[in-house]
Formats: C-alpha cells, structure tokens, sequence
C-alpha cells in the first residue's frame, strides 16, 4: 500500500464523524476543488449507488466529462472515483491521497483543526481534488450516510435526487422516517430542482416542506405516470424491479438537468436512455457461474434492500433458494432475516471479513425461529461452495462488506 492511501486507511480507527468542519476546512486548505466542477447530489436510503451509475452514464454518453464518487467500494478503494467511465489509477490517487493529507496535517498543526479528518472525509476531499486535476465537468456525487452533516454535502449542486427513505442508520439518523427524512433532505440547496423517488408519506412531508423553505423545486416520480410508461419500455441495465424506481429518478434527474439551458449540460435523449440501458453497478443482483451452480450476489444490507431482495427472488426463483447471509453487527438483522426466510429454503450463516460482522453462530440463533433449517459455516467461500455441492441457485446478501470479498475471491476462482 502506498503511502498516501496508507494514511487514508490509518484513519479508519476515527469511524464516523457528522459535520462540515473539517470538510469546509480541508476544501479551503487545498484551494477550493470542488468549486473548480458542476455537481448532482444523490440521497437516499437503498438505490443512490444505482441513481449515481445511471446518471454518470448518461453524462458520459452525452459526451460531458463526467465523474462519480461512490461508497464504500467492493474490492478496491479505486473504485470509488471514476472518471469517464474508468476507475482512477493508483498513481492518480495516491498524488490526491498526498495532498489531502498534507492539508489535512497541516490543519492540524496550526490549531486550526484539533484532530486529523476521519477516513470519509480524506476520501470525500481526494475525490474532489482528482476531479479538479482531471478537467471534470460535471460530478455525481452519491451521499455516504444521512445527507445534511454528510462530507459530500459540502458542494453547491445544480441538481439533487432523494431515491428513497427507509429505516436504517438509527444510530446516525434516528429512529422515525421524519428524523431519517430530515437528514436527508438536508442536501436540498436554494433554487435547485429535487428529484424524489417514491416516499413515505411522513418522509414527503419533510422533504417538501424543506423544498418549500429553500424555494427548491419538487419533482416527483411517483405521481408521473408517463415517466413511469417510458420506463417500463426500456431493457434496464440493472436487474429487479426496484431498479425500475431507480430509473425513474435517474431520467428525471437528467432530464431536469437537460432542460436548464443556463447549465448548458445538454443531453440527447439517446444518451439518457444508454445510462438507463447501459449501466454497470457490480453488487446489485449479479449473477456468477460456479461450476455450473447460479450464484446471486446482492449487496441488499437493510429492511428495505432485504425486501426488494426477496420480491426479484419469488418472481425469479419460485422454488426457493439457499441463502448465504452475513451481515454488520448494528443492522437490523432479524428485519431482514424474517424478509429473506419466505424465500430461502435454507439458511447458511456466514461471519463476514469485517471487525463489525455480526459471527455466524450468533446469526444462526438470530434465524432459530424463522422455521427453516440453518446453519453457521464461519467462512463465506466456504459455505458457497458447500451450498453450490447441492443446490443450483445460491444467493449471497446482507452486507456490502460480505459481497464485495466474496465477488473478489470468486472471480479469482473462476478465472483460475
């Protein structure tokens, strides 16, 4: 690991941090980058990945030099910038890494900020610093977590999208829709467009309420029944039909952005509809070959994803399927246990590679009552292939932190 990722890495031991400060000062102390790039800001509880990827295809295809920053990443940090379409290099990162740190330590030792920045932030500053080096135009910037307090929430966008609003993050965010709602919609700027996904009724409430405070326009999509019909024509890149919410918001939020002329972001609705048809989001319902078994991979890490989740599962596997789950100790694993269960025929419980995965034996106890048989297999390859031994569909879920590991490991076995 070179040394500026290494510091990156190093202050991960920080964990999570909610506020501006330190973004605001790290921006300032590396002269502005993410002022130097247009910017769409992307909230939501599941689905902004999918937003982001759609929209940053689009862009691209539109033939605006466009970028995206993403979170966490699968296998390699890299893959959390993209630009143009292509993950940066490590050359590239490690020249951003460098500068973000010695700002950052800079910052430190003038008193001006009392502790180094955590690890998001570091990335969030990189990610802007590489965009400005590289000419970008225009960034899609997918939120981390809640949206008002998060780092990427630091930028002044010409546009924002909400996809969606469920429970997940109460530590952070807190327990009701409105707290989580809150939060969110706190990327809403004055005058911009807000492109929402379908909400719960009391998430609408606050966001619209905020929009009519900030005088930001409200879009939504779940009352546009011919956005809905124009949709439902296309072959999505992105399989489920939650994807279908997904694209909704995505072409909307193109289409807000194609029709301000003073941002002169023209797209042809060719390019719109190649972002929808087109995109590659890894992680989201994709499907390996093992050995002749069907493995499903699906970074689906709360209530909601788990749901979504099972609904692609009965329409696609009717007669069931062996699930591999592990998931992160601070979710609501049971919520999403009792989610998947009606469409598992058994359960292997798996630890994930992550000092705050929930260990297998703890989940099996966790699915005693859900009526179908479990059991632990520590290791995730391990139990994939056990479970690939007997059945011909096996779907991997509950953390991102699980699914990217294991994608990594059996691409390398597949390949050989």
């Amino acid at each position: 690991m070179t040394p500026g990722v290494e510091f990156l890495f190093s202050l991960e031991r920080f964990g999570m941090k909610f506020g501006l400060a330190n973004i605001a000062a790290l921006c300032a102390a590396l002269g502005h980058p993410e002022r130097d790039f247009r910017s769409i800001i992307v909230a939501g509880t599941n689905g902004k990945g999918s937003v982001t990827a759609m929209a940053d295809t689009a862009l691209r295809a539109a033939g605006h030099r466009s970028a995206r920053y993403t979170s966490p990443h699968l296998v390699r940090i890299e893959e959390r910038f993209v630009i143009d379409g292509r993950e940066v290099t490590p050359a590239a990162l490690e020249g951003a890494a460098l500068a973000v740190q010695g700002a950052a330590e800079t910052l430190v030792a003038s008193g001006k900020l009392t502790a180094l920045p955590t690890f998001f932030e570091c990335t969030t500053a990189a990610a802007f610093v590489l965009f400005r080096d590289s000419g970008v135009e225009i960034a899609v910037l997918e939120v981390g977590l809640g949206g008002r307090l998060d780092a990427t929430n630091i930028v002044s966008p010409i546009a924002a999208a909400i996809v969606s609003i469920d429970i997940d993050h109460e530590a952070q965010l807190g327990t009701s829709l409105t707290s989580i709602a809150a939060e969110k919609a706190g990327v809403i700027k004055p005058g911009i467009p807000v492109v929402c996904g379908p909400l719960p009724v009391e998430a609408l409430d606050v966001v619209g309420r905020v929009c009519a405070e900030q005088g930001a326009r409200l879009i939504r999509t779940d009352t546009d029944a011919g956005l809905a019909h124009r949709v439902a024509r296309l072959a999505l890149a992105l399989p489920g039909a939650h994807q279908r919410a997904n694209a909704a918001v995505a072409l909307r939020l193109l289409e807000t952005i194609d029709e301000d002329a003073g941002q002169g972001l023209r797209l042809s609705a060719d390019a719109m509809v190649a972002g929808l048809t087109t995109a590659v989001w890894p992680g989201r319902l994709e499907r390996l070959d093992v050995g002749g078994c069907r493995v499903i991979l699906d970074a689906a890490h709360n209530p909601a994803g788990a749901r979504a989740l099972a609904d692609y599962l009965r329409e696609t596997e009717p007669d069931g399927v062996t699930l591999v789950f592990g998931a992160m100790q601070d979710k609501a694993i049971d919520q999403m246990l009792s989610a998947l269960a009606p469409v598992a025929r058994s359960i292997v419980c798996v630890t994930a590679p992550s000092p705050r995965a929930e260990p297998a034996a703890a989940l099996v106890k966790r699915a005693a009552g859900l009526r179908i048989p479990a059991e632990a297999i520590a290791d995730p390859i391990a139990a994939i292939r056990q479970a690939c031994a007997s059945e011909r569909t096996v779907v991997v879920a509950g953390s991102i932190f699980l699914i990217g590991p294991v994608r990594d490991q059996l691409a390398r076995d597949i390949l050989g």
